[in-house]
């Protein structure tokens, strides 16, 4: 039905995370309609992705150089670390404007089905806890099974250090219902009341 070059892009974009068959054909469809120097610029970032940026050496953000613009920032307090599972829970609490501290990526999360707690940067934010002097450690992963048994691990892992492990608030979302809102978030609205 689709040319073979068009159907390996097709491909290509469809093995990527939330995109099915459809939204890849349009996507598709979408870079073939765009003027060949758009579509070489976007080929060619495309093309430096693994060239231009790494991980930083200290907190593992997305970096283009060796540590991040934000461990470089000399303005960030630097006793507390915040620690998430992908370096994209970084953006959404940059967004907030409410945290001036650093970061520590996980790169993941412990899955019950895999030994995946050695693929995590544990042992590096251990190393960081104590060679920076950090006080305070806030455990930022997600409110899921996975995210919770990472957060417990981390926290073992990081209680004899002498740092204070908090963990971010859980409760109710502004402008939803209690009626609607399933007991565990009730239970940890309550617990976590202010």
């Amino acid at each position: 039905m689709f040319p073979k070059s068009f159907k390996k892009l097709i491909d290509h974009f469809s093995s990527l995370p939330s995109v099915g068959p459809k939204m890849a054909e349009r996507l598709v469809l979408y870079l073939f309609k765009q003027d060949k120097e758009r579509l070489l610029d976007f080929s060619e970032s495309l093309g430096n992705l693994k060239t231009n940026l790494r991980y930083c050496k200290r907190c593992f953000n997305i970096s283009e150089e060796d540590l991040c613009e934000i461990c470089q920032d000399g303005k960030r307090e630097r006793k507390t670390i915040l620690v998430v599972e992908e370096p994209l829970d970084i953006i959404a609490i940059e967004r907030v404007k409410k945290y001036n501290g650093l970061y520590h990526v996980l790169g993941g999360v412990i899955s019950p089905n895999l030994n995946s707690k050695n693929d995590l940067k544990i042992s590096e934010l251990e190393k960081r806890v104590k060679e920076e002097n950090i006080e305070e450690v806030i455990l930022a992963t997600n409110p899921t099974t996975e995210g919770d048994a990472t957060a417990l691990y981390t926290a073992r892992t990081l209680k004899n250090n002498g740092v204070k492990i908090t963990r971010l608030a859980r409760g109710l979302s502004t402008g939803g219902d209690i009626e609607y809102a399933d007991e565990i978030t009730l239970e940890s609205a309550i617990l976590n009341r202010k």
